[in-house]
């Protein structure tokens, strides 16, 4: 790989920075409502999963006493 200079470098990364497509505001509060919606779903599921498992060990040990 060539090296470039602090100049050259510095342009590529102003051209490269031009071609970003920044999401429109519609987008991004469509996209953070479907994060908010996905994270409460797993956790909902986690949750679940959790207590199901904790409820078959409490009753696996209770059946060792």
């Amino acid at each position: 790989m060539a090296r470039v200079s602090i100049g050259e470098f510095a342009r590529q990364v102003k051209a490269e920075t031009a071609k970003v497509v920044w999401p429109t505001r519609r987008e991004t509060i469509v996209t953070t409502i479907m994060v908010i919606i996905m994270t409460s779903l797993l956790g909902i599921f986690f949750f679940a999963v959790d207590s199901a498992f904790s409820t078959l060990v409490r009753t696996l040990l209770g059946l060792l006493s």
